[in-house]
């Protein structure tokens, strides 16, 4: 495990364990230790199945391909099953990255896949970093395949949600779930979605977003705890995926840089596709954490 420190930021990595930022804590001016991302609460990172705690990227695509199929109307091909309902959050958060840098506040990670029963060859990175302020995270994927093929990449961090935390973010849109999150369609807000304005977050049903033009920052409240979250996110991450199960005591915000579903589904396609790379070409984006005191 790597440890980073900068200013009142601790964050914890095991670049075996996909490459995840298992935990990051803040000292906050009063002294007082908070939790900025869900903590493990003793569990390890694994790759058996998604952890449900701090932050992992999502590669070479962003949530699911619903019966493992990626299709961008010009390939159709398999992928592997990691999911019952197919292929979910790419396959970077299986696997060992990596370290090509470490210091204090900085570290470098780099995950190949060259082989498979599937066309993805890449080369990912995540480069991770802490300031004073806050975690920066940039990623970038380039494809090492002999051919043009479609790719998305995004980050799935897990923050904690007390009664009272709100959510404030703005979109233009978002996709029209039918069952099992499958795209039907998209929808337009005129104003900015249903957390334009603060309120609390936690539901009684499961809360399930993938919107659509996000402007690109994200405010996470919690009064009770005196915490405040920030996140942004690069221009060309702005579908991001809100997820929270009923009553949960976590809510993801997920910046990505195409709509759920988008692997397979022709109504995701639609609205927000993935990216064709040619051989050699690059896919990155970047999302930065900033905690405050309230």
């Amino acid at each position: 495990m790597l440890e980073l420190q900068a200013g009142g930021l601790d964050a914890a990595i095991s670049p075996e364990a996909g490459g995840i930022v298992s935990s990051l804590s803040w000292r906050g001016p009063d002294g007082r230790s908070h939790d900025v991302l869900y903590p493990p609460a003793g569990r390890q990172p694994g790759t058996a199945s998604p952890n449900f705690f701090g932050t992992w990227a999502l590669l070479p695509f962003a949530n699911r391909a619903f019966g493992c199929v990626v299709d961008d109307g010009e390939q159709r091909f398999l992928v592997p099953q990691n999911d019952p309902g197919g292929a979910i959050h790419g396959f970077g958060w299986q696997a060992a990255w990596d370290v090509l840098r470490y210091d204090r506040s900085h570290t470098v990670l780099e995950h190949r896949r060259m082989e498979g029963t599937d066309p993805y060859r890449y080369r990912a990175r995540q480069e991770i970093s802490l300031d004073d302020a806050g975690m920066t995270i940039r990623m970038a994927i380039t494809n090492e395949a002999q051919a043009a093929l479609p790719f998305g990449i995004g980050h799935h961090p897990w923050f904690p949600c007390a009664a009272d935390t709100s959510l404030v973010m703005r979109s233009k849109g978002a996709l029209v779930f039918g069952e099992a999150f499958r795209a039907t369609g998209q929808q337009a807000f005129v104003d900015g979605g249903p957390y334009a304005e603060a309120q609390p977050f936690r539901a009684e049903s499961v809360t399930a977003w993938s919107f659509l033009g996000w402007d690109g920052t994200a405010r996470i409240e919690t009064p009770s705890t005196g915490l405040a979250v920030t996140l942004t996110a690069s221009d060309n991450l702005d579908c991001p995926v809100v997820w929270a199960p009923a009553g949960s005591d976590f809510l993801c915000v997920e910046p990505q840089s195409h709509a759920i579903g988008a692997p397979s589904e022709p109504a995701a396609r639609t609205a927000a596709p993935l990216k064709r790379l040619a051989p050699g070409e690059t896919l990155e984006g970047w999302l930065r954490i900033v905690p405050e005191a309230l």
